[in-house]
């Protein structure tokens, strides 16, 4: 690290091991954690958390303040879990009063681009490819992916292991294990491809599709539908899962098959 290249701010924790590259900016009330590399013109702003193992390329910057006139400078983080790759040029605000965090989870892959609102909630394991948009307040779950250019509106929130097609968006909310595209946002089909790479059974895979093709490709009302759901569909974790996001969704779910008039 070439200090006379580099500002590190004295109240900064940093932790072992970590190595800096030059023209870096890191500021007061910053914790960076064992291991981690920051690459060249990175801005570490106040508030940040960055975990163990972390990977920051050139031109990210986190912990900005929000994007919102409603920000009135409150002390709020941005939190980077274990083990998670930041790469060119990533933007990541800190929260608002409303969560006072922004958090990406671990072992997380944001593509060159992607900008994570103020209050995002982001789970491990996802991927979000290049130029992803986060408006703010939006929830991901584990194991989601989200392919490039894709753009989601606040407040909404994107199923554990669930797939949104680039370009896509996402204007609902994208229920677990589903695949999302076109325009509006609808049903495409289970992420079987994804399911079966993390070792869900095929008799899980086959009880997520016959709860989908109820939901989405009967043509039923919302409510009718997760009343047949209950009666035809043995219980399960996975069946709970689905209905409990469903049933929790105010915003609204994706449109099935057909439903897009």
């Amino acid at each position: 690290m070439n200090q006379s290249l580099t500002y590190i701010h004295p109240e900064a924790i940093i932790g072992e091991n970590v190595t800096i590259d030059p023209f870096v900016s890191i500021q007061k009330n910053v914790t960076i954690g064992d291991g981690t590399w920051i690459g060249s013109n990175v801005t570490i702003m106040e508030g940040a958390r960055i975990g163990k193992n972390c990977k920051i390329f050139p031109g990210a910057v986190i912990s900005a303040i929000p994007q919102d006139l409603k920000y009135n400078g409150e002390n709020t983080t941005a939190e980077i879990g274990d083990n998670t790759t930041i790469r060119e040029f990533v933007s990541i605000n800190k929260g608002t009063t409303e969560k006072y965090k922004t958090v990406v989870g671990k072992n997380c892959l944001i593509m060159a681009y992607a900008h994570v609102a103020h209050d995002c909630i982001l789970g491990d394991n996802i991927i979000l490819a290049n130029s992803v948009n986060l408006a703010g307040h939006v929830t991901i779950e584990d194991y989601a992916i989200l392919e490039g250019m894709a753009a989601v509106g606040q407040f909404l929130t994107i199923g554990a292991h669930s797939f949104v097609a680039g370009g896509t968006l996402v204007r609902k909310n994208v229920p677990p294990f589903t695949k999302a595209a076109r325009e509006p946002i609808s049903y495409v089909g289970i992420n079987s491809v994804g399911l079966r790479r993390r070792g869900f059974t095929e008799n899980h895979i086959r009880q997520i599709e016959d709860i989908y093709r109820i939901l989405f490709v009967r043509g039923l009302s919302t409510s009718n539908a997760l009343a047949q759901i209950e009666s035809e569909i043995p219980s399960s974790p996975i069946k709970d899962q689905i209905l409990s996001f469903v049933k929790n969704s105010k915003e609204g779910i994706m449109k099935g098959i057909g439903r897009n008039v």
